[in-house]
């Protein structure tokens, strides 16, 4: 049986639930803790165990870890606070707080590592860091899959991001410097996962199924209106490469799957890359003498979509 460690920012971009809906939802795996990132007092741990609960899984422990109180999170060189949405239309109750000491998610996280466990990192790599930076050299013995990274732009027919749309490290660039070059992980990169749908279709099957993914439905509703989603468009552009309708994409789900070895159209390439700090963002290359470091370049998107659903939803 795989064991697995998921350090999330749940409660905000919804594909954190929906990861952790399909990781609740795999066989064979074993989910020793969970972490929370950009945290907020612990609302988003509670989340994380509200989530849990509602899937029968009150023995999964959940450490609340970096706190936005930190100061450790910038956007485009300026603090930021990470927000949270509004949880009456998000939640169906109010979400009690599960605050712990961070001293706590780490030894969650070192302990996982300890035990072979594959960890998933799928929001801010603050907790990351401060592990190492605590016990250095332990993130050189961990099975890493980050969700992030920018190596290539996406394919044509989907969103032409760059770099500093890439959350999970331009949040916290420091963080991301320092995990990357002192650990050997997968990168599951944006420019990958945004091939990947959330649909509309999905929602009726979503709300036939069991609480957690009747959770997803709700959520996905309340984000389809918060970011005025229309069936035919996202974020007002049509790309060719995506469903109509699509209501967000799959990020963290996709990482986590390929983290527990999902294949079904994946390529990953060990690739020479360096990576540096420039203007306060994070920017990787490829270069002849740089880190080998393997990163996913190629899924099929469609699959995957088809996948996530039947996981969620099984009984």
């Amino acid at each position: 049986m795989l064991k697995f460690h998921i350090d999330t920012d749940i409660g905000g971009d919804i594909d954190d639930l929906c990861a952790l809906a399909m990781v609740l939802n795999w066989p064979d795996v074993e989910l020793l803790a969970v972490t929370t990132n950009t945290d907020d007092h612990g609302r988003r741990a509670g989340y994380a165990r509200y989530a849990m609960d509602l899937a029968g899984r009150e023995d999964i422990p959940v450490g609340a870890g970096a706190d936005v109180s930190s100061n450790s999170y910038r956007w485009n060189g300026q603090p930021i606070r990470p927000g949270l949405p509004d949880e009456t239309v998000y939640w169906p109750k109010p979400i009690p707080p599960a605050p712990t000491p961070i001293k706590y998610a780490l030894d969650l996280i070192e302990s996982s590592i300890e035990q072979g466990a594959i960890i998933a990192a799928i929001g801010a790599y603050t907790n990351l860091a401060l592990l190492e930076k605590r016990s250095p050299g332990i993130l050189s013995r961990a099975n890493l899959y980050l969700m992030g990274g920018y190596v290539f732009p996406p394919r044509k027919g989907y969103p032409p991001w760059g770099n500093d749309m890439d959350w999970n490290v331009q949040c916290d660039v420091q963080s991301a410097y320092f995990v990357i070059e002192r650990s050997n992980p997968t990168l599951i990169p944006l420019t990958v996962t945004v091939e990947t749908s959330l649909r509309r279709a999905y929602l009726e099957t979503l709300r036939r199924s069991g609480p957690l993914a009747q959770l997803i439905a709700r959520q996905a509703e309340a984000f389809a209106s918060d970011e005025n989603n229309r069936p035919a468009t996202l974020y007002n552009q049509t790309w060719e490469g995506l469903p109509e309708d699509t209501i967000n994409f799959q990020h963290d789900p996709l990482a986590c799957a390929i983290a527990l070895g999902w294949r079904d159209g994946v390529e990953i390439s060990e690739i020479s890359l360096r990576s540096e700090i420039k203007v306060e963002l994070l920017y990787q290359s490829i270069v002849n003498n740089g880190k080998p470091t393997r990163v996913v370049t190629h899924v099929d998107g469609e699959k995957f979509n088809t996948f996530w659903l039947a996981t969620v939803t099984r009984k």
